[in-house]
């Protein structure tokens, strides 16, 4: 070997300080990576999940979190749970990309990256016009030709940019203006970017709805002000009326849980991508101290899922509900995966004995259904 590329190999697996690296591999169901060590009920603000087997450097370590570096000037942090470290590797001076291929089934379309190793990433939606970008970190391109094959129905164009001497970012542009979802993962070194297509027929009759009625077991949710209800079977109730809604129209349904069970935020989200729905609803009843805050209120992450959440919240302002916001950069669980465009349904507050009154009222429940398919029903005329 070269003085110099051994060199250059010892530099790599030292941190700034010239320590030596730890090094292994993300492992575990559903990794995911967080920007900072700040936390919340929600937890601490998540960058993104990850496939496993995903070469990791660790830098530092502060009680459940492993710091690691994901190219010269960006790191995260990632659960030791789902961290493995790996003897085996041997970190190279640098990895490259290699060819592309653009193309699509039956289904999706796709973008496939060679790669000399299985690194970090993170996406990000963007709109007006409608954009998928990911960013993979430690990479630097050799890609010298992208194939791309007219089977594609929702890309429009595939191009990438050098953004750092190690951070490689590539676009995506979109055909239509609505995401509707896209996955990523690893297929043995060659990163895979898989694109849901936007349905040929607009109406709730042509999509798979997921409802995820909130919490369940002994995840019990908030309490009635005045009736002691519990939020875990009210969310429930609710749940399997906009079920029985959606069936009478004719809309193909999936419910995380169909009765009082504990179930984890990890298996929702594993089970809801083996699903694959079209949209995802998850119905919650809201708490706060003040006895006097009340209203309804969605939530998104993704600003490429936010149209969804808006018409359903001006649907649901019908009941004479006060409207208490649409919330963005939700870091809830269930608003986290990709796949698909999800809303987070706060109907109303459990600790205001108006909002309580009305969340008891079985007609009430039948009204809510009603609304949400109506709010999904405008958002598709609205990308007609």
């Amino acid at each position: 070997m070269k003085p110099a590329v051994l060199f250059f190999m010892i530099l790599a697996s030292m941190n700034a300080n010239g320590q030596h690296l730890l090094v292994g591999r993300t492992t575990g169901q559903l990794p995911f990576l967080k920007y900072g060590l700040g936390e919340d009920r929600l937890g601490g603000a998540k960058m993104t999940f990850l496939d496993s087997n995903i070469l990791m450097k660790v830098v530092d370590s502060v009680k459940d979190d492993y710091k690691v570096q994901l190219s010269a000037y960006h790191f995260g942090w990632l659960g030791k749970t789902s961290f493995k470290k790996d003897s085996a590797v041997s970190l190279q001076p640098y990895y490259l990309t290699g060819s592309w291929k653009v193309y699509g089934d039956n289904k999706y379309d796709y973008v496939t990256i060679s790669m000399d190793e299985r690194l970090p990433y993170r996406s990000a939606q963007e709109i007006n016009p409608s954009k998928i970008v990911v960013d993979i970190f430690g990479v630097t391109s050799n890609t010298n030709w992208i194939t791309q094959l007219s089977t594609i129905k929702e890309i429009r164009n595939v191009y990438y940019v050098q953004a750092e001497d190690d951070v490689f970012r590539v676009i995506i542009e979109l055909k239509h203006q609505q995401h509707w979802g896209y996955f990523i993962h690893y297929d043995s070194n060659k990163l895979v970017i898989r694109i849901k297509r936007q349905p040929q027929k607009l109406t709730p009759q042509n999509l798979l709805v997921a409802i995820d009625a909130g919490h369940g077991g002994s995840n019990t949710g908030a309490t009635g002000v005045s009736s002691g209800i519990i939020e875990k079977e009210y969310t429930l109730k609710i749940a399997k009326q906009f079920e029985k809604y959606l069936n009478a129209q004719k809309v193909k349904t999936f419910m995380t849980r169909t009765k009082d069970t504990d179930l984890a935020m990890i298996d929702r989200t594993i089970m809801l991508r083996e699903e694959d729905p079209d949209i995802l609803i998850s119905l919650h009843l809201n708490s706060a101290e003040s006895d006097t805050v009340k209203g309804v209120s969605t939530y998104y992450r993704y600003i490429g899922f936010r149209p969804l959440s808006q018409a359903i919240l001006k649907r649901m302002q019908e009941l004479k509900l006060k409207e208490w916001a649409n919330v963005g950069a939700f870091n809830f669980s269930l608003s986290g995966p990709t796949e698909y465009p999800n809303c987070l349904v706060e109907i109303g507050f459990l600790s205001n004995r108006e909002d309580e009154k009305k969340i008891l009222d079985p007609k009430f429940h039948k009204l809510v259904a009603q609304k949400i398919y109506l709010g999904i029903n405008d958002w598709l005329k609205s990308l007609k």
